[in-house]
């Protein structure tokens, strides 16, 4: 079963005061586990996937997400953002353009 969108979330973690910063020093742990809450609150397992990675690259601008097959980038999403992406995106096909990143 293919799912219809597939979510990277960034969970990289570099060492604290690193220049770069990292995904996971910003709530990429709690954005990912809120993604998967909803996700089986919502019965979507196996319609969506999602999976946690190491660096995705704009790491100023965390914690980033991916969603494919769009390839639609998000920036500073927070785990109080999970229903709009949810809502608008993943079941309507309507990026969340506030959280959009531009690449």
């Amino acid at each position: 079963m293919n799912p219809k969108h597939h979510v990277f979330v960034c969970m990289n973690q570099r060492p604290e005061g690193h220049p770069r910063g990292s995904c996971g020093s910003v709530g990429a742990s709690s954005l990912y586990e809120a993604m998967m809450g909803e996700m089986e609150k919502r019965d979507l397992f196996g319609k969506i996937q999602v999976t946690g990675t190491f660096c995705m690259g704009p790491c100023d601008q965390g914690p980033v997400m991916v969603v494919y097959p769009e390839g639609v980038w998000y920036k500073g999403v927070k785990p109080e953002d999970v229903n709009d992406i949810f809502d608008q995106h993943l079941l309507n096909d309507k990026p969340v353009e506030r959280l959009r990143l531009s690449m």
